[in-house]
């Protein structure tokens, strides 16, 4: 047998190896249903003829490419860059590649993501939606479509979330336990899913306390680190400042803690949605709800790969929880210290 002058083909490596072209082309792409000794034959037949795939030529017969679009609220944030960190490297490790976008939470924005993703005959999209139903209108057929952080409606998906209105009840009741009952929590819109859930167990801990939620300690309108603090001095102004603070996202607390430590309100405890670069090398260090990114970057991308395999069922699944807990490290436990209510709005110096 002479390999074409262009190279080696698949019918080469199929003949070398004695099976049919089909079944190269299974092995090829990874089809489950071959003969263990079958794939190895065919393996061999491609490294002796140095048989190199061509992806073009591979995307056009499957009809889709190896490449995963990846769509997120803005991979600026610092949870949203680790979590798609995670899942480029477990889909890298199985031959796909990703297209990156941010949605910066613009429905409009987001459906032209996706419909673009789609016409680039991506193999799968990977989606933090703006709402449980941004993709009623999407024209996606039957593309393999995984919902991260928060879930979707669409059928035939899966979810992949942490249980936000348990884990804000778990750290509500922590910070009940030790003695606090004017809790404050920091947040972004509850217009988003995830917040809005996380309000939900916020609300139900206090209630389950029997405790009346003052909406003077919600503040809700936190969209990004800056307007962290204008709010702290507000919340630290009220007759009745808050002894405790939960902040709902990685993206606050990083404006949270230098706002506090200018205060000189270190004494406040803290409990924050998700960890953070020095954290734990703070004083006192930060309790957190262990969030992880790279957890919940993992179990899309392996959902993901489970769905592109051939002849898969439908998902038996269509919301898998991310196991997530409370981090006791120091600041989550500091007991109430009433003070007055700050009249001097101005931070100290560092």
């Amino acid at each position: 047998m002479r390999p074409h002058e262009s190279g080696p083909t698949l019918k080469d490596v199929a003949e070398l190896a004695g099976v049919s072209t089909k079944t190269a082309s299974r092995v090829l792409n990874e089809h489950p249903k071959v003969a263990d000794d079958t794939r190895a034959a065919v393996q061999a037949a491609m490294l002796e003829l140095h048989y190199v795939p061509d992806p073009a030529a591979r995307s056009l017969r499957a009809g889709r490419d190896r490449t995963i679009g990846v769509v997120v609220d803005s991979i600026a944030d610092v949870f949203f860059a680790t979590l798609v960190a995670q899942v480029e490297s477990v889909l890298d490790a199985h031959g796909y590649r990703c297209l990156i976008a941010s949605s910066n939470r613009d429905p409009k924005r987001e459906l032209e993501t996706v419909h673009s993703l789609a016409q680039r005959r991506c193999a799968g999209i990977i989606l933090s939606p703006t709402d449980r139903d941004c993709l009623a209108e999407a024209r996606i057929g039957d593309l393999p479509l995984v919902f991260v952080d928060r879930v979707g409606a669409t059928s035939n998906s899966q979810s992949v979330v942490a249980d936000d209105h348990g884990l804000t009840r778990l750290a509500t009741r922590h910070l009940l336990e030790h003695g606090h009952t004017r809790i404050a929590l920091l947040s972004d819109t509850p217009a988003v899913a995830t917040t809005g859930r996380r309000h939900e167990g916020y609300r139900a801990a206090m209630r389950e306390a029997g405790i009346r939620v003052d909406e003077r300690l919600i503040r809700a309108d936190c969209l990004e680190s800056p307007d962290v603090l204008p709010a702290l001095v507000e919340l630290l102004a009220l007759a009745e400042p808050p002894t405790a603070l939960i902040s709902t996202n990685t993206r606050l607390s990083l404006g949270l803690l230098p706002a506090l430590h200018q205060f000189r309100r270190t004494d406040i405890a803290l409990i924050s949605f998700g960890d953070f670069p020095m954290a734990e090398s703070l004083s006192p260090a930060v309790t957190i709800i262990d969030h992880s990114p790279r957890a919940i970057g993992t179990t899309a991308a392996t959902a993901m790969l489970d769905r592109l395999q051939p002849d898969r069922p439908d998902p038996v699944t269509p919301v898998i929880y991310v196991p997530a807990d409370l981090v006791q490290r120091g600041s989550g436990e500091l007991r109430p210290q009433p003070r007055s209510p700050l009249r001097d709005t101005q931070p100290t110096a560092s």
